[in-house]
């Protein structure tokens, strides 16, 4: 992006960027590339299963290994490319936190340890920790005292 652009760039640009999604394309794309790493997810569980793990460690190795494959995909530069494409449907599943864990890890790395990798690493997945914590324990609290 241009620094020296004017103000007639700038509001062309502006518009560009204002403009309205294609849903009608991009929640079908989202939906198939949704599911097909769900898929991917119960075929890994299903051939743990079947190569003797029980039901509690299998979707144990199978999350890990998602989250695994996620972050390496991440650190390649291909999951970003997948994303490009497949939209929300890479958001979603366990597979979309590995990448908002990783990506900033990656881009802010050169920053050092401490002031690049430890205080960005979370930026974007550090409030969905944060209110999916809040949300639960609020809906803990009402289970306690009004469901029970």
């Amino acid at each position: 992006m241009d620094l020296n652009m004017t103000n007639k760039q700038y509001s062309a640009l502006c518009e560009k960027a204002a403009e309205g999604s294609r849903w009608w394309i991009n929640a079908p794309k989202a939906f198939f590339f949704g599911g097909l790493i769900c898929v991917l997810g119960q075929g890994i569980f299903d051939m743990l299963s079947l190569a003797g793990l029980n039901e509690d460690n299998s979707a144990t190795v199978t999350s890990v290994i998602l989250v695994f494959a996620a972050a390496l995909l991440t650190g390649l530069g291909i999951y970003p490319r997948i994303a490009k494409h497949a939209g929300a449907g890479t958001l979603v599943p366990i597979t979309g936190f590995a990448n908002s864990v990783c990506a900033p890890a990656l881009e802010f790395k050169a920053e050092g340890f401490i002031t690049g990798l430890g205080a960005k690493i979370f930026i974007i997945s550090g409030p969905v920790i944060l209110y999916g914590t809040l949300a639960s324990f609020i809906y803990g609290l009402i289970y306690y005292f009004f469901l029970r």
